[in-house]
C-alpha cells in the first residue's frame, strides 16, 4: 500500500528563500498526501558545509523519507550516502537523497530539470556552439544538460580559468573529446560572436546580486539565451537579451522540473509538472516583494 505522509528536507546555506517547500507541499496538497518540507540552514544552525553528514544521519534516525542538498554540501555529501545514481556519479554533485531501505542513495535532479525546462521553452534552438558562463555546482549539471541534448561543443568561460578547464575535462571523459572548453572571460566576445546559444550560471542578477554577468553589447539578435537565475524570474539578463532581439529562457522551468523530479523520487508518485511550472511564477513574485 502506497504511503500517504511524508517528511523531507533541504540541507543547505541561506535557504530561507527557497521556493522548494512551497512547490513540493501544494503539489503534494493536490495529490491528497501528508507532506511536510522543512529546511535544515547550516547557516542558522551555526556548523560548517561538512557537518552535512552529521546532518543526513539525523534526518534519518529521525525518519526523513529523503532530503534536497543545495550549496555548499552537494559535493561533500557523497562521501556519506551508499550509493548514486549514474548521473549523480557522472556528475560529481547530488541534491536529492533518498532513503531507501536503511540506505541513502544519491541523485541529480538539476541536469534532467534543466534539460526538460530547455527543451520545452526553446525547442528550436541551435546547439552547434554553446557558451556557458559559470562553471559553479549549477554550471556543472546545466553543462552536462546541455550536451546530452545535443550540443556540439560547449565552451565554459568562469573567472576561475582552471575550474572551467577542470569542468571542461570532465565533460570530455563523459561526452568525448573536444566536446568541451574551458576560456577566461577576456575570451568573451570572440566566442559570443561566433555562438548559437549563452547559458547563464553565476550568481549574478540573484536579488542580492543585481547586475549583467556580461557587457550588454555582446548579446546580439540569433543568439539564445537560458538562464538559471530565478529570484527573480526577470533577471537583468534576460531583459537586456530581449531587448537585443535574443530568444530567452528564464530560470523557472529548471527550478520547477528538478522539484518535480525529485517530488518523484521521493514518492514514487508522478507530479504534475504544469501545475508545478504555473507555481512558480506567484511563488518567486510573492518572495520577491519580501524585505
Amino acid at each position: 500500500m502506497a504511503k500517504d505522509a511524508y517528511l523531507v528536507g533541504l540541507i543547505g546555506s541561506g535557504i530561507g528563500p527557497s521556493l522548494s517547500p512551497a512547490l513540493h507541499e501544494r503539489e503534494a496538497d493536490r495529490q491528497g498526501l501528508r507532506y511536510v518540507y522543512r529546511l535544515i540552514d547550516i547557516d542558522t544552525l551555526g556548523v560548517p558545509p561538512g557537518a552535512v553528514g552529521d546532518l543526513l544521519r539525523s534526518a534519518r534516525d529521525l525518519g526523513f523519507d529523503g532530503l534536497n542538498i543545495t550549496h555548499p554540501c552537494k559535493q561533500l555529501v557523497i562521501d556519506h550516502l551508499d550509493g548514486l545514481s549514474p548521473q549523480a556519479e557522472a556528475l560529481g554533485a547530488v541534491n536529492t537523497v533518498v532513503f531507501d531501505g536503511g540506505r541513502a542513495v544519491g541523485h541529480n535532479t538539476d541536469v534532467t530539470g534543466f534539460a526538460a525546462s530547455f527543451a520545452r521553452g526553446l525547442p528550436d534552438a541551435a546547439l552547434e556552439r554553446v557558451v556557458q558562463l559559470g562553471a559553479g555546482g549549477a554550471g556543472a549539471a546545466v553543462a552536462h544538460a546541455v550536451l546530452t541534448l545535443g550540443a556540439e561543443r560547449v565552451t565554459v568561460v568562469d573567472a576561475v580559468p582552471e575550474r572551467a578547464a577542470a569542468l571542461a575535462g570532465s565533460l570530455n571523459r563523459r561526452f568525448g573529446p573536444g566536446r568541451a572548453a574551458g576560456a577566461a572571460p577576456r575570451r568573451l566576445p570572440g566566442l559570443l560572436a561566433d555562438a548559437d546559444g549563452l547559458v547563464h550560471a553565476t550568481p549574478t542578477g540573484m536579488a542580492a546580486h543585481p547586475g549583467l554577468p556580461l557587457p550588454a553589447g555582446l548579446l546580439r539578435p540569433g543568439l539564445w539565451v537560458a538562464e538559471v537565475v530565478y529570484r527573480p524570474l526577470e533577471t537583468e539578463l534576460l531583459r537586456t537579451a530581449r531587448a537585443a532581439g535574443c530568444a530567452t529562457l528564464d530560470g523557472g522551468g529548471m527550478a520547477a522540473f528538478q522539484a518535480a523530479d525529485a517530488f518523484r523520487l521521493f514518492t514514487g508518485r508522478e507530479p504534475d509538472t504544469g501545475r508545478m511550472l504555473a507555481d512558480i511564477a506567484p511563488l518567486a513574485q510573492a518572495l520577491g516583494a519580501r524585505p
